[in-house]
This record gives structure tokens, sequence and C-alpha cells, in this order.
């Protein structure tokens, strides 16, 4: 197993921390006062090569891995944690269709979410459950050579910009959701299926989140993924390689806050020396440096060993299981206390707009929450022991 960097993924490293510097950094704080969804971050990235860094290369795909898309999703969110989205949710909305789609299934959809044509989005999540998947109530009742749909889905991460939804429905209510539910490709602009409220964020401001509304959405049966009871599997091996990409965006904040911080703390002069010099700001720093390096480590680590995990129906290992919850726990932890120590850092300039760490510690909350909330991620880590 090896996860020292090889010099491909240098290079990416390189190019990818450049581009955010150069062309995602200067409107940052811009895409976060007007929160609106920003095309351009997109096509910058399409035009970049970035959208699809995990996708296997026989679907047109780059096909560099979990590592490369880490790296990625890490340098975009140093500046940007909304720009870093973007291709954790094109991976996390396309991982259902790369783990059980059929053959045509993959033929028709992976080229063009590849190629970054088309925008994909993930749809699990409900008001009335999130981690308690028995309560979701969202279902698919097949109606011969169709399903319809019925239900609604909420906090769904560029659901009101993709093209098409893979959706987490109940097939089977008469039994568990474990064994009764499924999964389904939705496509936009299929009857029956709009997107409701738009969430106004706290952080990530500019990545599109909406509510997913369906009444009486009729899709073919074609559209199923893998066979009807097989939606939990599909779901949480969906989740244990996409939660690697939030825990890279978590990863991001905060080495975005420690070099801002550390930047300050160079120039800012107290009592005839700049604060760094001072050990109640020096040890902060050090503190902050290693556990950004602690959780870096981890989570390159674990993308490593994923590589290894073929992108199918096969189960994945309870330490792989494990790894991917502690990678995603791990860096959102530190993502909060990071930025949060950069804001006392910079006192009262920290508490301001002007500065990016304010907006830092507003992103970094989130990735304590989504795609399993940290304490989910306690358990699960606690019950693979």
């Amino acid at each position: 197993m090896q996860y020292d960097l090889t010099e491909e993924q240098r290079m990416l490293q390189d190019m990818v921390r450049r581009l955010a510097k150069e062309q995602v950094e200067p409107g940052a704080a811009k895409r976060d006062v007007e929160g609106k969804f920003d095309w351009a971050m997109v096509d910058l990235l399409r035009e970049n090569g970035l959208i699809s860094i995990d996708f296997p290369e026989a679907y047109e795909g780059t096909g560099a891995g979990m590592l490369a898309l880490a790296i990625t999703v890490e340098e975009l969110s140093r500046v940007d944690a909304a720009c870093g989205l973007v291709p954790a949710v094109q991976e996390l909305g396309s991982l259902p269709i790369m783990l059980a789609g059929n053959e045509e299934q993959k033929k028709k959809y992976l080229p063009k979410l590849a190629s970054g044509e088309q925008l994909a989005a993930f749809g699990l999540t409900e008001p009335a459950a999130g981690s308690d998947v028995a309560r979701l109530r969202c279902k698919a009742v097949k109606d011969g050579d169709t399903y319809v749909i019925n239900g609604t889905k909420t906090f769904i991460s560029n659901g009101g910009v993709s093209d098409i939804i893979t959706l987490y429905t109940i097939t089977d209510p008469s039994v568990s959701a474990h064994k009764g539910s499924s999964v389904f490709v939705v496509e936009k602009g299929t009857p029956g299926f709009s997107i409701g409220k738009k969430e106004d964020k706290m952080g990530i401001r500019w990545s599109d989140t909406v509510e997913l509304v369906f009444e009486d959405c009729r899709i073919p049966a074609a559209n199923l993924l893998g066979r009807e009871g097989d939606g939990f599997h599909i779901m949480m091996k969906t989740l244990d390689f996409s939660r690697l990409g939030i825990a890279a965006q978590a990863l991001g904040i905060a080495a975005g806050a420690l070099d801002y911080a550390v930047a300050y703390a160079k120039e800012r002069e107290t009592f005839g020396q700049p604060i760094i010099k001072h050990q109640g700001v020096g040890f902060k720093l050090a503190d902050m440096a290693m556990r950004t390096e602690a959780a870096r480590q981890l989570l390159y680590k674990t993308c490593a060993l994923f590589e290894e995990q073929p992108k199918d129906m096969s189960r994945i290992s309870p330490q792989l299981i494990r790894l991917s919850a502690m990678s995603k726990c791990l860096c959102g932890d530190v993502a909060m206390w990071v930025a949060t120590e950069a804001v006392q850092v910079l006192g009262g300039y920290g508490f301001i707009k002007e500065f990016p760490v304010e907006r830092m510690m507003r992103d970094a909350k989130i990735t304590q929450i989504y795609e399993g909330t940290n304490e989910i991620m306690r358990l699960v880590i606690a019950n693979t022991l």
C-alpha cells in the first residue's frame, strides 16, 4: 500500500493549487455573499479536466483514482470550499452508476458525466430522515415497465443544477428499508419531478442545495440500478467512497485557514515582534499544523487503500469502512477546530468578512454534518472495532 504522492499526483497538486490561487480565490468572497451557483467555476473545472478525476477511463474519465480526487478537492477547498464540492458531488452522484449500473446504463450516463457535460446529484436525505434510513418515505411503485415515484428529498447538493439524480427510494414497504429499498436514475425534465425550496445556508453558500419533489413521477424500469432491494447496499458503498471527498473538502478548509493564520501571524506585530513569536500564538499554530497534517496522512492512506477496492457490488471490509468513517470524522473535526482557531489568531480581524477565515469557519461546520454526521461516524467506527 503506497500513499506517498507519485510524480503525476504532485504535478496535479501543483496545477490545481495554481489554478485555485489564480482563478478561484479572487472571486470566492463575492460568490459567498451572492450565494448563487457559479457556472463559470464549473466551466473552469471542465476545461482543466477536474470534474471526473476518479471516473473510469473506459467511460472517458481521467481514471486517476481516489487519492487524486482528494488532492483536487483539498486544493480547491483551501481557497473556496464550495468550489471543492463540485468534483466531490459529481463523484457522489455518479458512484451508484459506477457501482451497480449495467453496461448499457454506464455507457449512457458516465461519459457525459465524466466530461462535465452533465452534472449528477445523489438524492438520499428527506425532511424526516437522514441518519435513520428506516424513516425514509420516498416510494417507487412498479407499474408494468415503469416505476412511479412519490416523495420529497431535502438538502440535496447540486440538486437544482444536475441533469441526473441517483435516487434512493423504498420499493417494498412491507420489509425493513435495509431490504426493501432501491436506487434509480431520474433525469432532469421528467414529468412529475420538480425542484422545491432552495436553501439559504450558513456556509458553502454558492453551492446549490435544494429540495426535490416527486409527484407521480414515472420513469422507465430500465432506470433501476442493480436489482430491486439492492438500494441499501448501493447507498452504503456509495457513502463509503464519497465520504473521502468530503474529508478532502474539510482538510482543504483546515489547510487554507492554517495558511492564512500563519501568514498573518508573521506580519502582525505586538510588543515589538511578530505575534507568531509569542508562545500563546505560536503554540496554537503548532497544534493547528499538527492536526492538519495528521488528518492528511489518515485521508491519503485511506484513499490509497480505496484505490484497490473495485467499484462494483462486492462487499467492503469492516477495516476499510472504519477508515472511511475515521477520515471523514477526523478531517471534519479538524477543519472546524483549525478554522475557529484561525479566527482567534486574527483577533477582531478574524471576525469580519474582509478576511477569509470567517468564511472558512462557516464552511467548516457542514463537514461535520453531511455525508453522515460525525456522531454517526463514531458509531460506525465503534461498530467495526
